[in-house]
């Protein structure tokens, strides 16, 4: 059996994630504490207390996400002796991948953190409140070429592409307000549901420029290693383990589109992955990963019995 660790992206942060393995397990309270000394902040009393709409702000869930990922990967490393070279692969959606690569070793959890928390605010710097846009085309008709063709049609008013190829059936467009609402428009000419996402800044499209720039100068400045185990990345869906590559599709990545479905679907085939196990708050990249790939395993492991049972299975 061949294993990939898949690590989630924002969307997936909920106050509370991350409280049951911190109260089970010491790897995973070290992991909290390394996070909010890095930050200098208590990230972790606002993960376990809220409010949320201070948790979901961005340069907050970030961090926050990628906490809780390590605090899973550092338990099950520690307490269960399974590390991240057991995978084959690791890839994670969008900030996932900064997880993924602190789990591969590629980059200190306190770096990690601090390139987040940079990431979160800098992406919120680049476009005013209010001026860009995302929203999520969804239904059976909908696949990359709907969404493309809903996109040319809003980019007639300004910037507007696609963001998120996540499967068959979902995927998301960025770019500026007036462009992405003539978007939706034409994907429900098309046949797909458009429905606009509750965020505060257009990500993933070219609007993004100003913060791909702040994050080039921050990684320029960063101590990348070779992960010990292959990256599979969003803006390519290929893997590399080259310290000089990962640090510009990191920066690519802020402006370009989250592969994920490619990224899947060479992990299932060209990558002999079997098995997923999703690594960190919520569940979304198991759905996602049965829907790509069904003939795969795909497990969540948010909780302790969820490490617990993984443990017994490799």
């Amino acid at each position: 059996m061949s294993l990939a660790f898949i690590f989630p992206g924002q969307g997936s942060q909920a106050v509370g994630m991350g409280q049951e393995l911190a109260e089970a397990f010491a790897p995973a309270r070290e992991v909290l504490e390394e996070v909010n000394e890095a930050l200098g902040q208590n990230l972790s009393r606002l993960m376990k207390e809220g409010p949320e709409d201070q948790l979901t702000l961005t340069e907050n869930a970030q961090p926050a996400l990628m906490a809780v990922s390590m605090a899973v990967m550092r338990t099950l490393e520690r307490e269960f002796g399974i590390g991240a070279d057991k995978a084959a692969f690791v890839a994670g959606h969008s900030l996932g991948e900064y997880s993924a690569l602190a789990a591969a070793g590629a980059i200190s959890v306190a770096d990690t953190a601090r390139l987040l928390k940079l990431r979160g605010q800098a992406m919120q710097r680049a476009v005013p409140v209010g001026a860009g846009a995302m929203a999520s085309l969804i239904g059976p008709k909908t696949d990359v070429a709907l969404a493309e063709e809903a996109a040319k049609a809003g980019a007639a008013l300004g910037v507007c592409v696609v963001a998120n190829d996540n499967n068959q059936g979902n995927v998301v467009i960025s770019g500026a307000k007036a462009a992405v609402d003539a978007a939706i428009e034409k994907a429900r000419e098309l046949g797909a549901r458009a429905i606009p996402l509750n965020v505060s800044a257009p990500f993933h499209c070219p609007l993004m420029q100003a913060a791909a720039d702040e994050m080039a100068a921050a990684l320029a400045d960063a101590a990348i290693i070779a992960p010990r185990t292959p990256l599979v990345a969003n803006v390519t869906a290929r893997p590399t383990n080259d310290p000089e590559e990962i640090r510009r599709l990191l920066v690519q990545q802020v402006t370009g589109r989250v592969r994920w479905r490619e990224s899947m679907l060479w992990l299932a085939g060209e990558g002999g992955v079997t098995r997923f196990a999703e690594a960190g708050a919520g569940k979304v990249l198991s759905g996602m990963a049965k829907r790509i790939a069904p003939d795969a395993e795909a497990t969540p492991l948010n909780n302790p019995g969820d490490l617990e049972a993984f443990a017994k299975t490799l």
